[in-house]
């Protein structure tokens, strides 16, 4: 009888004295100290690359708003400003940080012995399975979310430029922090998306018990959590608020706009290129020599049209940032107790 075929001891088994919580924590380190590792790694360089990227890119942001905006040189730094790591600018690869984190360091924590088989030595040692499970996915997904909460500070301060107010000059100035791609990187929603990805990786690997596929089925369920919440559940966290104002901050989440005439809703979105011509044949130009938004507005109102915007105020970003993190914080846990319960529940 060999170490992968010997019988686990039964579940209940009170001759055994349970092995301190302090030792576990060493044993889960001795285990996954090459995962970690690599998380560290990767967590490093990323730090390093967005280090790097963020002095060019502060260095920029400081020359384009120093300039005088009427010197022919001013357009070359705002230029130069606007396409500073342009692959940065709206987030989306940094997205891939969790999600790798998920796959790597969340899928091996139990897929590896159960795919191997090492899980039955394991379960004949004093720590009862599931201790030993919630040793091993706490600790893991407490040091993962710690790195990714330090990193999301970095990430921070890398994209302040983009959300200084009163840049007119920068053309991306004042984005908005609810953008896709960039409200999960700030805050405590980075931490929150790092540690939901490091959960399902565990469940997936529970469930499938094999490394690879488990991988692959933990990138397809992030990814299409990440979309459901970026799509659909973010925009309903709280009510917009509505308003007739034209010219609203760049920094507002603009969600819907339409027109009424007379108190009756008339189209939504943009007004028709019909009714432009009858009412608006010939309205002044904008910056870029095209009729601006607000040039049109003006037009159609003055034939009886308003348009209302329904939109959440950038004051919403941190209650807003509390209800993702929040909501990511329970589905951990419930992923995470799931997985135990799966533990305890499979034959040895």
């Amino acid at each position: 009888m060999t170490a992968l075929t010997v019988p686990a001891r039964p579940r209940h088994d009170t001759g055994l004295r349970p092995v301190p919580w302090r030792r576990m924590a060493w044993v889960t380190w001795r285990q996954h100290r090459i995962a970690l590792a690599g998380v560290a790694a990767l967590l490093g360089a990323v730090v390093v690359w967005v280090w790097i990227a963020g002095l060019q890119l502060h260095h920029a942001y400081a020359a384009a708003t120093a300039c005088n905006p009427a010197s022919p040189a001013c357009a070359d730094l705002i230029t130069t400003f606007n396409f500073t790591n342009n692959f940065l600018v709206n987030g989306y690869t940094l997205q891939l940080v969790p999600a790798l984190i998920g796959a790597f360091a969340g899928t091996p924590v139990l897929a590896r012995e159960l795919e191997t088989g090492t899980f039955r030595y394991t379960w004949t040692q004093g720590f009862g399975r599931w201790r030993w499970t919630l040793a091993k996915l706490v600790l893991l997904a407490a040091a993962v979310t710690a790195a990714a909460a330090a990193l999301s500070v970095l990430f921070s301060w890398y994209y302040q430029p983009y959300f200084n107010p009163g840049n007119q000059p920068l053309n991306l100035s004042e984005a908005s922090p609810f953008a896709a791609g960039l409200f999960d990187l700030r805050g405590v929603a980075f931490a929150a998306w790092t540690l939901a990805a490091f959960s399902i990786g565990a469940l997936a690997g529970m469930l499938i018990r094999r490394v690879v596929p488990a991988m692959a089925a933990t990138l397809a369920a992030y990814a299409g959590l990440a979309l459901v919440a970026g799509n659909v559940l973010r925009q309903h966290y709280m009510t917009p608020m509505l308003t007739t104002t034209l010219n609203l901050p760049g920094s507002a989440w603009i969600m819907n706009q339409w027109w009424t005439k007379g108190g009756e809703f008339a189209f939504a979105g943009r007004p028709p290129e019909y009714l432009l011509e009858q009412l608006c044949p010939a309205p002044a130009v904008g910056p870029l020599g095209k009729p601006s938004h607000e040039t049109l507005a003006q037009c159609l109102s003055q034939h009886g049209y308003t348009q209302w915007t329904s939109y959440q105020p950038v004051s919403r970003f941190w209650p807003f940032q509390w209800i993702e993190g929040g909501w990511l914080l329970a589905l951990s846990v419930l992923l995470i107790a799931a997985t135990v319960w799966l533990v305890c529940r499979r034959a040895a």
